[in-house]
């Protein structure tokens, strides 16, 4: 008879907070809500948040994901994304006399309207982020063309040559990398000491507490896991500071792109979900460590959120 071989132990580091930030579950729930009031289909412009599950669970309850207005009939709800979209993109969808929810979050609608704030005092923007990402294609088209300038790098921050140094503002994307927003913010100061600076930091404060999360697993960690779909930027960006430590850092959709062999020698594996990935992805990649280790879950606790936002008052 063969001896049963004991599996070997692992502790799993547990970030908190991870998941699902305020934000995305506003606009999960302007969707679902939105398909009880008007049945389906209901149209959403661009992935209301940048999760593969989060898309096909909604998509299955009767969601359409089209990616731009023209793409929807008139007489079908559209909801717009968690991401914000251009000025023209209600404008047009008004002259379409369409029925559309705004599932912008609150916290990018306030970069907004900072940008907004700056133009009318006739300062020169500059937004520090990701090109092509839709919150910076929003943000960007909250004003006329050339009103903003784009900064993506420290090398972009030193190049920059604004017309009147004197007169310039910053506001950044709300996923972006803590420390790597901090260095560029560091270097336009340096170049530009008088330049107005968002009243309170644009960085979200869910981006923010998850990253410290990471960095509060790091340390005690062989190997960091995090879920999130890769055209999330604040799941991207997770991974970043686990390597930033000086860690494997893998980010997956789920459990099954989980590879055994990163784990090879490990004793602790540091665990995140990026701000729009389910917590069921999380419980489902502890049971997928649990086929082949005897699993400790440590959570480790790094701030505690209690944000909320209301949701859109037709839907309430």
């Amino acid at each position: 008879m063969n001896a049963v071989v004991p599996k070997p132990a692992l502790t799993v580091l547990l970030a908190a907070p991870r998941g699902f930030c305020a934000g995305v579950d506003r606009a999960i729930q302007i969707v679902e809500r939105a398909i009880e009031k008007y049945g389906a289909p209901v149209y959403v412009r661009h992935e209301i948040v940048h999760n593969r599950h989060v898309v096909d669970r909604l998509r299955a309850l009767g969601a359409v994901f089209v990616e731009e207005l023209e793409e929807c009939p008139v007489d079908r709800p559209v909801v717009f994304s968690a991401h914000g979209v251009p000025k023209s993109v209600p404008a047009e969808a008004q002259a379409r006399q369409m029925l559309y929810l705004d599932a912008t979050c609150p916290l990018v609608s306030k970069v907004h309207v900072e940008a907004e704030r700056h133009h009318d005092a006739g300062r020169e923007i500059v937004l520090i982020g990701h090109a092509g990402h839709p919150e910076v294609v929003g943000t960007m088209g909250q004003l006329p063309d050339g009103a903003v300038q784009l900064i993506e790098t420290i090398e972009d921050a030193q190049a920059f040559t604004p017309k009147d140094p004197a007169n310039v503002a910053f506001v950044t994307q709300t996923t972006l990398s803590v420390d790597d927003t901090a260095e560029i913010v560091a270097a336009l100061r340096a170049r530009f000491p008088e330049i107005a600076a968002p009243h309170k930091e644009d960085i979200c404060y869910a981006t923010t507490n998850r990253q410290e999360a990471v960095k509060a697993i790091a340390d005690g960690s062989d190997v960091l896991l995090v879920l999130g779909s890769r055209n999330s930027s604040n799941s991207v960006r997770l991974a970043e500071v686990g390597r930033r430590a000086g860690k494997p850092a893998y980010l997956i959709d789920d459990a099954s792109g989980l590879q055994f062999g990163w784990l090879d020698g490990a004793r602790t594996v540091g665990v995140t979900a990026g701000a729009s990935a389910p917590e069921v992805l999380v419980q489902g990649l502890i049971d997928r460590l649990a086929e082949a280790f005897d699993v400790t879950v440590q959570e480790v606790e790094a701030a505690r959120e209690t944000v909320t936002f209301k949701l859109p008052r037709v839907l309430a």
